[in-house]
Order: structure tokens, then C-alpha cells, then sequence
């Protein structure tokens, strides 16, 4: 059953689990809020606690609100594109060969059939994001799973609108968003190690958070850069 709590202009969409405490979120890039409170609960106590934090969550969404936005990429020569921290100036061939993508310190080429539509183009792009981040997480997963010595059973690679990653503890998967190649690889070695360590402790309470101190001393840092980053403003459905 799906619970929210709406106060004003915020609307808390509510989860119940089995964790001690209640804990409450503002996702990037729009500035979703949820709310995991422990399964018996009852709706009113949890209402009373987002009412004590509603300055937290305004203050919150705010900052999300001034962060840089990209404009939507229409996938042309002479736009930018972001990868691993850096911009690129994008350079597109239509040639009636197999689509694809190639790279090199200064420019990405997008090669696509003459007459390619924009959707098309993004498709093309995607598969190419993912084809790196496929190259660059297994090694991060298989250091992270070493250290803390916990078994990933599969990751997936998807886009998200809300959030970095996710983790399912009992099934041991992760999820990346796709987003993240865009970002500088150590951020994305910190999301590695933030849902590999779910599989430690699900919430993030204190031993959660005393896992990523022992581990990765600048994770607040990773987090905030992560957060400050350019967000691409997604098109209306």
C-alpha cells in the first residue's frame, strides 16, 4: 500500500521497512522526498516527524533548484557532452554504415544513418555510455567487495530520474545510473562502495555511515560534488 504525507507544497511518498528509525530524503535531480519508517509506525508519528523537518527539506530543495542545469541534448555537431568529469565538443557523421561512437581527448564522434532521428541518436549514445561504465564497474565492485567482504550477485545499469544507485540486500543487486559516466570516476567509485555497503547494513544509520568513514574518508565531499554537478534537464513525457 502506497502512504503520503502532503504538507503545503511537499509531498512525501512513504515507505515502511524493516529498519529502527525513520529516515527521510530529498532526491536529485527534482527533488523527490521519501520517508522509510519502521513497518508498525503509525502514519500520524511520521507526519509529525516531516513536519520537524520541513525547513530541511525546503532548504534542501532549494539548493537542488539553484544547481546548474543542462539543456536537453539534441545530439548535433558542435554541442558538448559530458564524460568522466570533462567536456567534449560532439561531432556527428551520418554515413550508411553500423551506428556508433568513438572518442578522443578533445571531441566525441557519433556516427549514425543519414536521416537519424533524435530518439535514434540518444539510443546510440546510451548504448555507448553503458558499454563504459560495463568496462569501469566491475573492477570497482570487486574492490569494493573485497573490503568489505560481501558478495554483489549482479549489477544493472539503468537511467534514473532520482537517484545515483540503489541496492537490494536480500537479492545482493545493485543498480547505477546510467548518469553517472558523465561524472568524474571517482564519484562513481563512491557510489559503488555507498550500495555495496547496503549489503552491510540496508539503512543508513550510524553503522552505515561509520562503514563509509572507515573506508572512504571523503565520501561527504563525493557526495556534495556529486549533488553540485550540472543536472540534465529531463524533456516532458
Amino acid at each position: 500500500m502506497n502512504e503520503v504525507i502532503e504538507l503545503g507544497e511537499v509531498r512525501i511518498q512513504v515507505t515502511r521497512k524493516s529498519v529502527k528509525n525513520v529516515h527521510l530524503s530529498v532526491h536529485p535531480p527534482d527533488g523527490e522526498v521519501t520517508l522509510v519508517a519502521p513497518v508498525n509506525t503509525r502514519l500520524d508519528v511520521a507526519r509529525a516527524y516531516a513536519i520537524s523537518k520541513l525547513p530541511w527539506i525546503r532548504n534542501q530543495r532549494a539548493k537542488l533548484q539553484q544547481q546548474a542545469r543542462e539543456e536537453p541534448r539534441q545530439f548535433v555537431t558542435r554541442e558538448t557532452l559530458y564524460l568522466w568529469g570533462k567536456r567534449y565538443l560532439l561531432e556527428v557523421e551520418e554515413k550508411d554504415t553500423p551506428p556508433g561512437v568513438t572518442w578522443d581527448h578533445t571531441r566525441i564522434l557519433l556516427t549514425v544513418r543519414p536521416g537519424s532521428s533524435h530518439n535514434k541518436r540518444a539510443e546510440v549514445v546510451h548504448a555507448w555510455h553503458k558499454s563504459l561504465l560495463h568496462k569501469a564497474v566491475p573492477s570497482l565492485i570487486q574492490k569494493w567487495e573485497q573490503r568489505l567482504g560481501v558478495k554483489v550477485n549482479r549489477y544493472y545499469l539503468q537511467k534514473m530520474k532520482t537517484k545515483w544507485g540503489s541496492c537490494n540486500h536480500k537479492a545482493g543487486n545493485i543498480r547505477l545510473n546510467t548518469e553517472l559516466v558523465k561524472k568524474p570516476k571517482e564519484l562513481l567509485d563512491y557510489i559503488v562502495l555507498h550500495e555495496v555497503a547496503h549489503l552491510l547494513e540496508p539503512t543508513h544509520n550510524e553503522r552505515f555511515i561509520n562503514i563509509l568513514d572507515e573506508h572512504f574518508s571523503g565520501w561527504r565531499t563525493a557526495r556534495d560534488q556529486l549533488n553540485e554537478l550540472p543536472l540534465e534537464t529531463i524533456n516532458p513525457a
